[in-house]
């Protein structure tokens, strides 16, 4: 499914708005307008957000009937000796599909991101292949993907208004994985760990969707909110800190949801 996005001129209140940060997108779901725009199209390393992707094919996989939730996905050595945000996934067991996709989406977890790349792609070479397929199908003509986690590859590299792309289309097809994305918390084993989305405990309305970073391109957000009929998607990209991300993530919001209840009131 190919969502267009509608290239109208930004609303004009936000013509003054800067962000201290150097990409950035802004639009209205509920009517594909863009709201706000700065160097969305510029290069960057995805970090975690690629993990929006990951997640569309192994959705896309369920709801086809291709794999099932409680199906076991036995943990490789690569998956368990993969790095950085963990599930800490014993090498050898066998978890149910369901809940190695919690993990990415909750903790960001990148054994369990190898696992299901492994499991659903048939190898991880693969399902790179299939990320950056799907990506083409959906018009995200300035992404190119290495791995299914996000962590450092060179040559990986999308823009924020290939994430919107990407997300918007996530959302209007598998609206229920926001059920995922909201999570504050997730336990596995005896582990306790946080969703790293901080919006989701400060701002109104937040409901997802996922944050990254990788140290060459800094921190990085796909966020959603929504306030009575009106649901926004921010991106974020390449903020120098998470207090950043998070203070201009919700200065965008912010303005958005000002802008479009104005557009509102003079309709």
């Amino acid at each position: 499914m190919l969502c267009i996005l509608l290239l109208l001129p930004v609303l004009s209140s936000a013509d003054s708005l800067r962000l201290n940060v150097p990409s950035a997108i802004l639009m209205d779901m509920t009517s594909g307008r863009i709201l706000f725009s700065q160097n969305a199209d510029e290069p960057l390393q995805p970090a975690s957000i690629t993990k929006v992707l990951s997640l569309y094919l192994a959705e896309e996989a369920l709801r086809e009937g291709r794999v099932r939730p409680t199906d076991p996905v036995k943990i490789s050595r690569k998956a368990g000796r993969t790095g950085g945000s963990r599930m800490f996934l014993q090498i050898g067991s066998e978890i149910p599909l369901e809940a190695l996709l919690k993990g990415m989406a909750v903790v960001s977890a990148n054994d369990a991101s190898v696992a299901v790349a492994e499991y659903i792609g048939g190898g991880v070479e693969r399902f790179v292949d299939l990320m950056n397929r799907k990506a083409r199908e959906l018009g995200m003509n300035h992404s190119f993907f290495k791995n299914p986690n996000g962590l450092p590859a060179q040559g990986q590299f999308t823009t924020a208004r290939d994430m919107l792309t990407l997300a918007n289309d996530y959302l209007r097809r598998f609206p229920e994985t926001l059920s995922l994305h909201s999570q504050q918390y997730y336990t596995f084993g005896d582990i306790t760990q946080r969703n790293r989305n901080s919006l989701l405990r400060h701002y109104p309305d937040a409901d997802g969707l996922k944050t990254g970073w990788v140290v060459k391109s800094g921190y990085h957000i796909v966020a959603t909110a929504k306030r009575g009929n009106t649901r926004l998607i921010a991106i974020v990209m390449g903020a120098k800190t998470s207090g950043i991300r998070s203070r201009e993530t919700e200065r965008l919001l912010d303005e958005g949801f000002l802008m479009v209840r104005g557009e509102s009131r003079r309709g």
